[in-house]
């Protein structure tokens, strides 16, 4: 059975209506359309269907703007030719911005996402399901609809939020809090980790900083082990993923729409900027990072306080600010090295 989402939407609404909240122009050729088509949703540009409306807002992913089949689409003039037919153009000069107020008038409670229910019992709510063997350590909430598999352990002042799924013989540790999170079998999570609040999102101009509403999920797949006081996003419309059998270390910071393959190892304070994704079997070292929307290919390493910002071919071993190959970055830091040593001894001719 499908898992109920974390966010109620409150649609549909007219396109007219949807160009009215973000303050975006039907041409005039589509007026008509507009006033009685009605879109169901906000998706991406690659999960759009006809009742769906998409945003586009980076010419990185034109492709996927050629090939949506969004019912309509939030986009600036200049590129409003590029839609696909059968896609009406919103037309904006602040698509990102539009996207947000979009976001925000679909699912108005996403602001204020619910954790645990004001009037219900302190502990373990009714309508939580809990398997046989599941401990529940005083000073914990699990919230409505929680869904706790065989085995699992709930450590104290763990906040369990609503819908929450945790699978069989999964250890949530104290001060531990997790919302609109999807955890798999034999997942370990220590003290204090964050799972599933906000992604840092917000269209930004010089009419300040709009938070756009945030309504994806966290999947943890199985045998996933989470180190103390880490932070894990929830996705913005797609879900960040946490790929089965990857450790994490303490104090890691993963954003939304974070993609994480299988088995890969997240060294203490690393931090993976929004929608990266990495392959499998990936390494990143102690105070490494990434910028966002690039890829780190399968077996590859990151050496630690390295920082890429481009995408890592798969196998690569990468170290450096800018990342670049690892003997490249090491033969660079010997000739400075000896630069160093050189200038000292210059100095005293002349």
């Amino acid at each position: 059975m499908d898992h109920p989402v974390f966010f109620d939407c409150v649609g549909p609404f007219t396109l007219q209506e949807m160009a009215d909240a973000t303050g975006a122009e039907v041409p005039a050729e589509y007026a008509d359309r507009a006033a009685s088509l009605k879109t169901s949703n906000v998706r991406t540009l690659s999960d759009a269907g006809p009742g769906d409306l998409a945003f586009f807002d980076n010419r990185k992913y034109m492709a996927q703007l050629e090939a949506t089949k969004a019912g309509a689409c939030l986009i600036h003039g200049v590129f409003a030719e590029r839609v696909p037919e059968g896609t009406i153009p919103l037309v904006t000069a602040k698509p990102y911005r539009a996207f947000a107020l979009a976001l925000a008038k679909f699912y108005p409670e996403a602001m204020w996402p619910s954790v645990a229910d004001p009037d219900g019992p302190v502990g373990v709510h009714a309508s939580a399901e809990l398997e046989e063997g599941v401990i529940v350590e005083p000073g914990a909430i699990v919230g409505p609809q929680v869904e706790i598999g065989a085995g699992s352990r709930i450590a104290a002042g763990a906040v369990i939020g609503r819908r929450v799924s945790i699978g069989r013989n999964c250890y949530v540790g104290a001060l531990t809090s997790l919302q609109h999170t999807l955890i798999g079998d034999r997942v370990i999570i220590h003290a204090g980790a964050r799972l599933g609040q906000d992604g840092f999102g917000f269209a930004m101009d010089r009419e300040g900083h709009l938070k756009v509403p945030q309504i994806g999920r966290v999947v943890v797949q199985n045998d996933v082990e989470i180190g103390a006081n880490s932070s894990i996003d929830r996705g913005a419309l797609k879900d960040t993923i946490i790929g089965e059998g990857t450790k994490i270390d303490n104090l890691v910071q993963i954003g939304h729409n974070v993609v994480i393959g299988r088995h890969c190892v997240i060294v203490a304070h690393t931090g993976i900027s929004g929608s990266t994704q990495l392959g499998d079997f990936v390494v990143m070292g102690g105070q490494s990072g990434t910028v966002g929307h690039i890829s780190i290919g399968t077996g590859a390493q990151v050496a630690g306080a390295s920082h890429p910002k481009e995408d890592v071919p798969a196998g690569a071993r990468v170290g450096g600010t800018p990342a670049r190959p690892l003997r490249q970055w090491g033969r660079e830091l010997a000739v400075l090295a000896k630069l160093s040593k050189g200038g000292g001894d210059g100095g005293s001719n002349g």
